[in-house]
């Protein structure tokens, strides 16, 4: 049983999607200390051939508090404005912009919730067939941080392999993971390029943008242009 656990984004990257794809289930992280200026509530989108940050407005986020005690602001409908005017030329956008619009409009308040509630409908668009669970729901040792936490919540789900992106190689050690018979997998995603518009190629934006310039059949190959490493 492959386990990945990350924090929730809202419309992350598709090497986000790629690692739910590779995983039997994906754990959403949603008891950790929310992190200011990160990619919680943001990403980036193409508008008039550039980059152009969105942000999920969000009431009292702190440092200080788990990212499933923050409560959203009020500026999903500029944000449908944003996207609608972003794209409305764009291939799929008659089949995409209602998913984006049904997943901004969503009335739950709490950013976990809200952010889970997107991976859903995204990845059941997508026919992933992942197991989505939320970390705030397994029962775990509290007082366990980090890589200890991790190895509890892949206990606890009788995982016997971890996948983790390439950039947090460095936080995991094989050899605790052998400790307690669990295989430690990193996942690298391979060059992905596709046609937007008339501008020159800008990747890595939101799984919003690989939506709106891709057929589905085209996507699925798309999340399976990785390779898992030990």
């Amino acid at each position: 049983m492959k386990i990945a656990i990350m924090q929730p984004y809202i419309f992350p990257y598709i090497g986000y999607f790629q690692l739910i794809n590779a995983a039997d289930i994906f754990v959403i992280y949603d008891d950790v200390n929310y992190i200011k200026q990160g990619w919680i509530n943001r990403n980036y989108i193409l508008a008039n051939g550039k980059r152009q940050l969105i942000t999920l407005e969000l009431k009292g986020a702190s440092s200080f508090k788990l990212i499933n005690e923050i409560t959203l602001g009020r500026n999903r409908k500029k944000l449908i404005k944003t996207i609608f005017q972003a794209y409305t030329k764009a291939p799929y956008f008659s089949e995409v912009f209602p998913l984006i619009e049904k997943i901004l409009d969503f009335k739950n308040e709490n950013l976990a919730a809200y952010i889970t509630n997107s991976l859903e409908n995204i990845i059941d668009f997508l026919d992933i067939r992942t197991d989505l669970v939320v970390s705030s729901r397994i029962e775990k040792s509290k007082d366990l941080k980090a890589q200890a936490r991790v190895l509890d919540i892949c206990r606890s789900l009788k995982g016997d392999a971890y996948i983790n992106l390439t950039r947090g190689a460095a936080l995991y050690s094989k050899d605790e993971f052998n400790k307690h018979s669990i295989k430690l997998y990193i996942i690298k995603k391979k060059d992905i390029a596709y046609k937007q518009f008339r501008n020159e190629y800008i990747h890595d934006l939101s799984i919003i943008d690989v939506l709106m310039f891709n057929p589905k059949d085209e996507i699925k190959k798309m999340l399976n242009a990785y390779e898992l490493t030990e």
